[in-house]
């Protein structure tokens, strides 16, 4: 046996690596929620961390470690790769597959314990738009995915709405640019999965009676479209609408994509310019916070944090020139703040960015039915004790297993108590 990769747990190399995942025992293995996948998946808990183990072959294995690693490099939303195990063998010498292990992503879940008959078309919707941004990502980075769908995704709560991760790469490919052929062959496929996958929901009594599995899924292409042409396509401007760049570029931000150049052409008439944004990898806010205060949080809390980051300031009589010093400031009287509010044992229910952005949420609803702003630390408190106490832990969300550990078709039946969804 053999394990390459950067190994920061050295356990991961005791593990029961010659017998087949499928033998593993359930004393070992971790139930959480997983999506369909066509290889034996596990998660296994060492120290504290969770990590997943799929069984595939040893070139495939070792081409989708490469590949996750070359889309962490980039900064792209996918899990990231901790090694692969090679020359895999049972006791008495009969060869197995090679096993590819990834850090598992905290508080993800898989698309089938979100899309239930419970959820709103509302949550579809943002579900379905966080797929559509990690495809543009990851088109924008030359990476054409062959087989996007809902199971090879993880969704992660983002301020209200979804960021989606890229979970399977096997066959994926890094190119220096796509081709609109290429791209168009990610969409039709990707199209053709989701409606596959919300088909068989639907079959299950599982779907929202008024979501259709067709039309969702013919729906991600205009989705695509808007977004990669706002990305993207050219801006025809007269000297005097300059203004129509500065919105373009604040919309750009908005989304999350830094503008790194802009090419400008004047047209034959003179009178008009063609501007054209070159847009780098995504995450203008959360790279910001970062850089400010060292949280590292998913792009929309960023922007809601870096909101109430830029109303401290001014609270605090602060100027532009002094963003660093309220940055500190802010990061001790108020983010640090809430999260000392927040019992130990409640601490797994939400990422700490969630529970701010949902504090500030939970502040503006308590100010709107008192008429009057509700002093800050009252809406902490109210919120620990009526909000987020009743919440489930969401890091380990867990599922009663559907089958025996050695079934390749055995599933995870998701439960899930009232309320959990935000907009149930």
């Amino acid at each position: 046996m053999r394990l390459t990769g950067n190994l920061d747990e050295p356990e991961l190399a005791f593990l029961p690596w010659s017998e087949p995942l499928e033998q593993w025992s359930e004393d070992l293995v971790v139930a959480l929620p997983r999506g369909i996948s066509r290889h034996i998946v596990r998660f296994v808990r060492i120290n504290g961390v969770v990590y997943a183990v799929k069984e595939v072959e040893e070139h495939y294995a070792e081409r989708e470690y490469e590949l996750l690693f070359d889309l962490v490099r980039r900064g792209l939303p996918t899990v990231e790769p901790v090694g692969v195990v090679l020359d895999r063998s049972t006791a008495a010498g009969e060869p197995l597959p090679a096993g590819l292990i990834t850090r598992h992503l905290e508080f993800s879940l898989p698309y089938r314990a979100l899309f239930s008959s419970s959820l709103r078309l509302e949550t579809a919707n943002r579900l379905l738009d966080a797929l559509t941004l990690l495809i543009v990502q990851l088109h924008l980075a030359g990476f054409s995915w062959n087989d996007c769908s809902l199971s090879n995704t993880l969704f992660r709560r983002d301020a209200g709405a979804f960021a989606a991760y890229l979970v399977d790469a096997e066959t994926g490919e890094m190119h220096p640019t796509l081709s609109k052929g290429q791209r168009d062959y990610d969409l039709e496929t990707a199209a053709t999965n989701v409606a596959g996958e919300l088909m068989d929901l639907q079959a299950g009594g599982r779907l929202h009676e008024g979501i259709d599995p067709i039309v969702t899924g013919v729906s991600l292409r205009t989705r695509y479209d808007r977004l990669w042409d706002e990305i993207t396509g050219p801006l025809v401007i007269t000297r005097e609408d300059r203004y129509l760049l500065d919105a373009r570029v604040r919309r750009l931000n908005s989304l999350g994509f830094d503008v790194a150049e802009l090419q400008v052409d004047t047209q034959a008439d003179g009178e008009h310019i063609t501007v054209a944004a070159k847009v780098v990898d995504s995450g203008h806010h959360s790279r910001r916070l970062i850089r400010l205060t060292g949280l590292d949080v998913e792009e929309n809390q960023a922007r809601r944090l870096l909101n109430d980051l830029d109303s401290f300031r001014v609270k605090v009589g602060l100027g532009r020139a002094d963003e660093e010093i309220a940055a500190h400031r802010w990061v001790t009287e108020r983010f640090e703040r809430v999260m000392s509010e927040v019992p130990a044992e409640m601490r797994g229910k939400l990422e700490p960015a969630e529970i701010f952005h949902e504090v500030l949420e939970h502040r503006w609803f308590m100010s709107e039915a008192a008429g009057s702003s509700v002093p800050f630390e009252e809406a902490v408190s109210d919120y620990v004790t009526t909000i987020l106490a009743k919440k489930p832990d969401e890091q380990a969300v867990l599922g009663a297993r559907v089958g025996t550990p050695s079934d390749d078709t055995a599933e995870l039946r998701i439960v899930l108590p009232p309320g959990w969804l935000a907009d149930e």
